[in-house]
């Protein structure tokens, strides 16, 4: 067919099909999506065959989305937000991809929010150090894991979002009776808790130790890891309201710091002072935990939450946290016949073997049952502010763990069907009584 013909037998084919369907505007064959030219004289209804059934198919690349949680800027909660990433993350050689079920917040993330944790990257960045879930892919040379083991998962920071990909080695095989939060909440404050303790301290039967925020994460697991010894006594600070669980747990002198001067209060019941301090303080406090020591007794420096005061960052609590820094030459420390030492997980990263070989133990006591992470609360990862806000406000006992699946919505209860009927025929009978009643009455206006 030339050129000039072809117009004339569109022309006359639309005209044929006029009656038959109205003029719609069609949507372009796969011919020409591809970009192949389309014969001028195919049907007109031969492109309607293009349904979704037919539609050429996205790699999994191009369609592969998933959900994370972001730090867009240092300030309040608000600047955390979800946001969708798109394209399936690659593999390199000895990494694992892991379909991320819970995820621990840690008292790091607060800091990193405020722009006062230094390990975390500046924003935009994921945070999440911990976090548990299921393989779902191994790259090359992966030989100790496989597709379907359930894992937790250590890192600097990335692992607030619903798929991550990790060396293999930064996993660990969960034991079979561990839920997925268990296993979110295990890895930081049980590895911060054991080191300090056993590593460093050297805690041994019939000791004394003071475990500030003796309520949190650290603190919970710091509790039950001295019930591995004998004749531990621990003092740990919180509020009267977590008194009770504390004491459940192991803690044989709970003290409230709001309403107490802690320091008296330890040495009115033990004189002579204390073993080990453990201190995530900072400022002043380091002072008295320093001056509540027995001779030969260790204080171990582990943080600086004095300067968080509130969701933003406090320059006063700062300033005057730094200003009341405890300091000492080694002169005085000779001749107070005490050690002090400071831990920080995030600079240990590199000391594999030693990471690997305290997980390994900790999980052994998690399945003779002689160490069990408290969940305090869950909070999917549209409620990150919320979950931030608890902890920030030391209302939490335990740990505080994120869910990347997504919040369901609140189903409303669905009605009986039978009720239902029941109710309109009710309906039907008073509709049907008023016209009985309406006629009766015509009847007696006539009569």
């Amino acid at each position: 067919m030339s050129g000039e013909e072809a117009p004339a037998r569109q022309q006359q084919e639309s005209a044929e099909e006029k009656t038959e369907n109205p003029p719609t505007e069609e949507p372009p064959s796969e011919a020409a999506q591809e970009g192949e030219p389309s014969p001028a004289e195919e049907p007109a209804d031969e492109p309607a065959a293009a349904t979704p059934d037919r539609a050429p198919v996205a790699p999994d690349e191009e369609v592969f989305s998933y959900r994370a949680l972001f730090l867009t800027g240092y300030g309040g909660y608000d600047k955390v937000k979800l946001q969708v990433k798109k394209g399936k993350p690659s593999l390199k050689n000895a990494e694992v991809l892991v379909r991320v079920k819970a995820c621990g917040l840690n008292f790091a993330e607060l800091l990193g929010r405020q722009g006062m944790y230094e390990l975390l990257p500046s924003p935009p960045v994921t945070p999440g150090m911990e976090c548990s879930g299921v393989i779902e892919a191994l790259g090359e040379e992966v030989t100790d894991r496989k597709v379907g083991d359930r894992v937790l998962v250590l890192s600097r920071h990335g692992l607030w979002q619903e798929v991550v990909v990790v060396p293999a080695s930064n996993t660990f095989i969960m034991p079979e009776s561990m839920s997925f939060e268990e296993a979110a909440a295990l890895p930081i404050n049980y590895l911060t808790a054991y080191m300090m303790l056993f590593e460093m301290a050297n805690v041994r039967a019939g000791q004394s130790i003071l475990i500030h925020m003796a309520a949190g994460g650290v603190g919970i697991a710091a509790t039950q890891l001295c019930q591995l010894l004998e004749d531990v006594t621990v003092f740990g600070t919180a509020s009267a309201s977590k008194h009770e669980t504390i004491s459940q747990g192991g803690v044989t002198h709970p003290i409230d710091y709001r309403t107490r001067d802690y320091a008296e209060e330890i040495r009115k019941i033990s004189p002579k002072g204390l073993d080990v301090v453990l201190d995530p303080l900072g400022g002043s406090d380091t002072q008295k935990a320093f001056s509540l020591l027995k001779p030969m007794g260790t204080l171990i420096v582990f943080g600086a939450a004095n300067c968080v005061t509130g969701q933003k960052k406090n320059l006063l609590a700062v300033a005057k946290t730094w200003y009341n820094q405890f300091t000492i030459n080694t002169l005085r420390l000779m001749h107070a016949n005490k050690a002090v030492c400071g831990f920080h997980l995030g600079y240990l990263s590199d000391e594999e073997e030693l990471i690997t070989q305290t997980m390994t133990r900790l999980l052994e006591l998690y399945t003779q049952g002689k160490i069990k992470p408290r969940i305090d609360s869950t909070y999917h990862f549209e409620q990150v502010g919320d979950a931030m806000r608890r902890m920030h406000e030391r209302n939490n006992i335990g740990k505080v763990i994120l869910l990347p699946e997504p919040k369901k919505e609140e189903e409303k209860p669905e009605s009986n069907p039978e009720p239902a009927e029941t109710e309109d025929k009710k309906e039907e009978e008073k509709d049907e009584n008023k016209m009985e009643t309406g006629t009766e009455e015509v009847k007696r206006e006539e009569n």
